[in-house]
């Protein structure tokens, strides 16, 4: 006599490749080990970070694993939880960062197993839309708010005293964790757009200055702006700005790039970043070392408790929905650099 096991939706995919290498399947339910969690996703959360893994160097490039499930971010409910592990329980709201990095399992369906570390409680405030925007985003902008040689590596309420923060793009997901960060924290925040849509959604997020680069001279706006110089920039694409920036940073300040976006390379102005004493720190959340990594968890978790971090239009992060048959549809959305927040509705 056979038992039949229960089965469950996933996205995945056996090769690299467009978007419509990524298919619905149903699956035996995994059981999750020794300090493991299972957790039944409600919301997965797709970056930039998803497709380009997806995509490859190229199309039919085999993979580390026979099959994979997209998606890194997060969050739902802890259904089983696995020998070991401490402080989570069945029936905890969650939110999950990297289920994808190095395994196999990521979000895109609606049971996933992953070390208990990287399911953190969510609190009682937090949607699960805020909760599945977390990640990767909220990770990075961390980082880059905290490498400064002045700053702390810490965010917390009065952490960023006194020092003024420039976030290029400020209407991307990183650029709108790292306003909003930053603003908690208690730093003065410029941000730079490229039309008056994103003009309105980082005053929404909470910017205190918002620069148009395509209405005005944004060396000189920022100038302006802050005639101290700045002293984090949060940079998404060095390339385009770089010739601009050494130009308006204030002694000891920290340049961090965490996009290759407008380009590969960036040119430096080696004598007025040496005047400067210009610190330049390039970041990929997966690689930040482990004891930082846990920083930046509590301090987005501690963040979130204090309704710091919001999405959706009035939070400055426009939600843009898709079902997990649509996931191909929301990469594609992702790829095309809509403004606004992906999110996928697991049922």
């Amino acid at each position: 006599m056979t038992h039949s096991h229960p089965l469950a939706q996933a996205v995945v995919y056996a090769r690299t490749g467009a978007p419509n290498v990524l298919r619905l399947v149903e699956r035996p339910i995994p059981t999750p080990g020794a300090g493991e969690v299972r957790v039944q996703v409600r919301v997965s959360g797709v970056n930039p970070t998803d497709w380009k893994s997806r995509q490859g160097s190229g199309p039919d490039q085999p993979l580390a694993f026979p099959e994979v499930v997209p998606n890194q971010d997060g969050a739902g409910v802890i259904d089983a939880v696995g020998p070991g592990v401490d402080g989570l329980s069945v029936g905890q709201r969650v939110w999950i960062w990297e289920a994808a990095w190095q395994r196999a399992n990521g979000t895109a369906q609606q049971f996933v197993v992953l070390p208990a570390s990287h399911a953190v409680p969510l609190p009682a405030e937090a949607s699960f839309d805020v909760g599945a925007s977390l990640g990767i985003p909220a990770l990075t902008a961390h980082r880059c708010l905290t490498v400064s040689a002045l700053g702390s590596n810490r965010l917390a309420p009065g952490s960023l005293d006194g020092i003024t923060v420039l976030v290029a793009g400020g209407a991307g997901a990183v650029g709108h964790a790292a306003i909003q960060l930053a603003r908690w924290a208690g730093a003065t925040v410029i941000t730079t757009v490229s039309n008056a849509v994103k003009d309105t959604l980082v005053r929404a997020a909470g910017a205190h200055h918002v620069v148009n680069y395509r209405d005005q001279d944004p060396e000189a706006a920022v100038r302006a702006l802050a005639p101290g110089g700045v002293d984090i920039v949060v940079e998404v694409s060095a390339a385009q700005n770089s010739a601009w920036t050494a130009n308006v940073m204030a002694p000891n300040g920290v340049i961090a790039v965490y996009s290759d976006n407008g380009g590969p390379q960036m040119p430096l102005p080696i004598r007025a970043h040496m005047v400067t004493n210009t610190r330049i720190q390039f970041v990929l959340v997966y690689t930040v070392d482990p004891v930082s990594k846990a920083h930046a968890v509590a301090d987005v978790s501690a963040a979130v408790a204090a309704q710091a971090l919001s999405v959706g239009e009035s939070g400055g992060l426009p939600l843009h929905r898709f079902t997990l048959e649509q996931t191909d549809a929301a990469h594609a959305a992702v790829e095309a650099a809509v403004v606004g927040k992906v999110l996928i509705d697991i049922p």
